[in-house]
């Protein structure tokens, strides 16, 4: 399982999300062009000391990262989008998913958004639009994690022998 940043904007989210990446073991795919410098103090502050233990892969544009992503067998892009049309609650999700999220300022464009194998929604309360793009990320890939045992197995629980 991989979680993809189309076009990241903040450095604060996606270097929380690598960070999340490198504690569950799940790589992260960085398509460019960002909106900061991946060298930027604030991505750094966010990953912290993680972001050296992270499987993290940079794709210079969505056509490569596509490219890339059609060459490996069994993978489905599944896009998190305020547009979904599938609860992410309600979706079998497989070991060989990448999870992409948009940028924080607008999301992904048609033609990715098209072109993904599903595209599911976080229900939310009527009249609000949208969580933080970590923050939805955080909670559709520990459903995902969670429904295919693909957790860590070890540490991190207190009281564990």
């Amino acid at each position: 399982m991989r979680l993809a940043l189309y076009e990241p904007d903040i450095p604060q989210n996606a270097g929380s999300l690598m960070r999340l990446g490198a504690c569950l073991g799940v790589g992260i795919d960085i398509i460019e062009p960002c909106g900061f410098l991946l060298s930027d103090r604030n991505f750094r502050r966010a990953g912290m000391d993680y972001l050296k233990s992270a499987d993290i892969r940079r794709h210079q544009s969505s056509t490569q990262f596509r490219d890339e992503f059609a060459s490996q067998a069994g993978g489905r892009l599944v896009l998190l989008t305020t547009k979904g049309a599938m609860a992410y609650t309600d979706f079998a999700f497989s070991p060989a998913d990448t999870l992409l999220v948009g940028r924080e300022s607008a999301g992904v464009p048609d033609a990715v958004h098209a072109s993904a194998d599903a595209q599911l929604v976080i229900p939310l309360l009527p009249g609000l639009r949208s969580l933080n793009v970590a923050q939805a990320a955080a909670m559709v890939l520990g459903e995902a994690l969670r429904q295919t045992s693909l957790f860590p197995k070890s540490g991190g629980f207190p009281g564990n022998a």
